[in-house]
């Protein structure tokens, strides 16, 4: 490749680069750190950990922005230097280090440029993910565990923070349904385009004669609900069970009545919590998934009567989104952006990215 081929490469990366400051407002967000860290230097902060939780974790997220953005400048500003160094190697060791350079750069902001495009009103929020088995019995059940681990090590290679709030075990295998939290900045706009139902193809562990089955798995992703949302829940429309938290195989987790279970009687929401080790606890939790769903609810009706005022009748896109194949081939593709890889064990041990990047720019443009 030759060296002016190099710096129209750097060109194009470069201005990438600037539309993305520009998006991402570099200026405000400087502004943003510097009241975020006055706020975080008041003595008296942690007197109220909640708010003092949120202040430090915003102020965390804007510095992580903003030190992404400058080393990603810096980088790029270097680039020129490090081939024009390279050049007067005469063995070429170092074009091939400054080539790589460059293609992990365009791999990078190439990623933070797909985080521009969530811009919806809740895309940098937490995410709540429930995952449930459907239709396939027993097979549905080990593949809705199957799609939470995916997720779990999917969250897990990217350093996002997990909290598992319930998990309701099947009888013979996998789970019924599971609901866990995922902290990490635009958790729900990236997560979000993962709703639908998931199907596998496969050979069955469970069947003697090895015969092929098909099982469905669904996913919900809500926002996190913030105390600006103002979701009121009228304490008389809840019924709340409390039970004996258990693990696999009914294995009770403590020895107490800790576990609750929230149902909204006006929607039908039915949400549970046993990660906590007091019933208070777990209740205020369900509490605030009740209103994390209530407040997603809200927002599909009113995009609903966007919808229908624009004529719009596509309806959900998430249902059966994607379908995993096992035999008698190996095939993952995703049925809205048409992006598929024969590489399904990478798929379920949670690489899952380009799928995501994938549907994040499916629904912008459509």
């Amino acid at each position: 490749m030759a060296a002016r081929e190099y710096q129209l490469e750097i060109n194009e990366i470069d201005a990438t680069l600037v539309s993305i400051e520009k998006v991402l407002d570099l200026p405000k967000l400087r502004k943003q750190a510097a009241v975020l860290e006055e706020e975080a230097g008041v003595p008296n902060l942690w007197d109220d950990p909640e708010s003092a939780q949120k202040i430090t974790s915003r102020l965390s997220r804007v510095q992580s922005e903003i030190a992404k953005l400058s080393g990603l400048r810096q980088r790029v500003e270097d680039l020129p230097i490090l081939f024009e160094l390279a050049a007067s190697e005469p063995d070429g060791s170092g074009v091939h280090d400054a080539e790589k350079e460059l293609d992990a750069l365009k791999k990078s902001i190439g990623e933070l440029e797909v985080q521009t495009l969530l811009n919806g009103e809740y895309d940098d929020r937490d995410a709540l993910i429930t995952i449930r088995s459907e239709a396939g019995g027993v097979e549905a059940a080990d593949w809705a565990e199957m799609i939470m681990r995916m997720y779990l090590r999917y969250c897990e290679r990217h350093n996002f923070k997990v909290d598992v709030l319930e998990t309701s075990y099947a009888e013979e295998a996998g789970i019924k349904s599971t609901t866990f939290r995922v902290s990490a900045a635009y958790a729900y706009g990236t997560l979000s385009v993962e709703q639908g139902t998931h199907r596998l193809v496969r050979i069955s562990p469970f069947d003697s004669q090895s015969r092929r089955h098909t099982s469905f798995a669904g996913v919900e992703v809500v926002p996190v609900v913030d105390q600006s949302d103002h979701v009121e829940i009228d304490e008389k429309e809840v019924r709340v069970d409390v039970y004996r938290s258990s693990g696999p195989g009914g294995q009770g987790v403590n020895t107490t009545d800790s576990a609750v279970r929230l149902t909204h009687i006006p929607t039908g929401i039915v949400v549970s919590c046993q990660n906590e080790r007091s019933q208070i606890q777990n209740k205020a939790t369900a509490m605030a998934v009740l209103q994390s769903k209530l407040l997603e609810r809200r927002r599909q009706e009113e995009q609903a009567k966007i919808n229908a005022l624009k004529g719009d009748n596509s309806g959900s896109w998430g249902n059966q989104m994607r379908s995993y194949v096992l035999a008698p081939y190996q095939m993952v593709k995703d049925l809205r952006t048409d992006y598929e890889t024969g590489n399904t064990s990478a798929v379920l041990n949670g690489e899952i990215d380009e799928f995501i990047e994938a549907g994040i720019r499916w629904r912008r443009s459509s």
